[in-house]
């Protein structure tokens, strides 16, 4: 099974379709599963793996560090920050924990988990210097609306942002109106979390239920599709099952048509005005 790849700002090659750890590490009997789980995408080709201090309050570090053990190389590896530890003296006692969770020496995206209270000059600082370590291999951002991405980008060094992690989903399409045609301007990927939306609410939605009919999809694998339509977005699902795993990867290959991309815009019409960046 073939997953597509994006080319990161740096030149590093990730695979488009990745696997998200937000809920993991919550609880201790589910663990090995969860593990298990990743350990499959994994084989399916979805190497990236997103997962933050924030998740299980290190709880899904820890798993991501038993899914990875010995197989470290074959993994990206990506983590975010707290808010309120990304400060110069906080970002690198932040990143030794994460480090140590997941038994490894460098993460290789680290992302500002959102905005705080922290100068963003004082963050990207931060990140610099364990990028120039090699704690970690690039740092990024995530939950940044358009205006915070532009003055992100007149701090010294903030250019080097690698990605910007949003929600995004045919649920939630705020970001086209502006973020999404910004950050694609200035060369920045973006990172959809939550692209399956949550609560259930799109796996029920007839018109991603039509269309799946005609690929022989469910309405899960037609909203990864959609989401990784264009080939400039990486979509990070959370599958803690094996079933679901597979069914993730398998929706990789769906190539939506133009009646069904406008069936989705029908259901769910993209932005006409500027709205707040939607989070989760």
């Amino acid at each position: 099974m073939t997953i597509p790849r994006i080319s990161l700002p740096n030149g590093v090659s990730v695979p488009a379709l990745g696997q998200g750890t937000w809920y993991m590490g919550e609880d201790a009997a589910s663990a090995a599963a969860e593990a298990s789980a990743l350990q499959a995408g994994i084989d399916l080709g979805m190497t990236l793996i997103d997962t933050a201090e924030m998740y299980g309050d290190g709880g899904a570090e820890e798993v991501v560090g038993q899914a990875i053990a010995g197989r470290r190389d074959g993994v990206f590896l990506v983590s975010k920050v707290y808010p309120h530890n990304a400060s110069a003296k906080g970002i690198p006692l932040a990143c030794a924990r994460s480090l140590k969770r997941m038994r490894t020496d460098r993460i290789d995206l680290y992302l500002l988990h959102w905005r705080g209270a922290h100068p963003l000059a004082e963050t990207v600082e931060a990140f610099e210097r364990l990028r120039e370590a090699g704690h970690i291999g690039a740092w990024g951002v995530s939950n940044l609306d358009t205006a915070d991405m532009q003055e992100l980008f007149r701090v010294k060094a903030g250019g080097g942002c690698a990605v910007n992690q949003v929600l995004y989903n045919p649920e939630a399409r705020g970001i086209e109106f502006d973020l999404l045609p910004w950050c694609r301007e200035a060369g920045v990927p973006v990172m959809a979390y939550s692209p399956l939306g949550q609560a259930g609410r799109l796996l029920r939605s007839p018109a991603l239920m039509e269309i799946g009919k005609r690929h022989g999809a469910s309405p899960a694998q037609v909203a990864l599709a959609w989401s990784l339509r264009d080939g400039t977005t990486i979509a990070i699902p959370k599958a803690s099952s094996l079933a679901h795993v597979r069914q993730n990867a398998v929706a990789a290959a769906i190539r939506l048509t133009d009646e069904d991309l406008a069936a989705i815009d029908a259901a769910y019409p993209p932005p006409r005005r500027k709205q707040h960046l939607a989070m989760l």
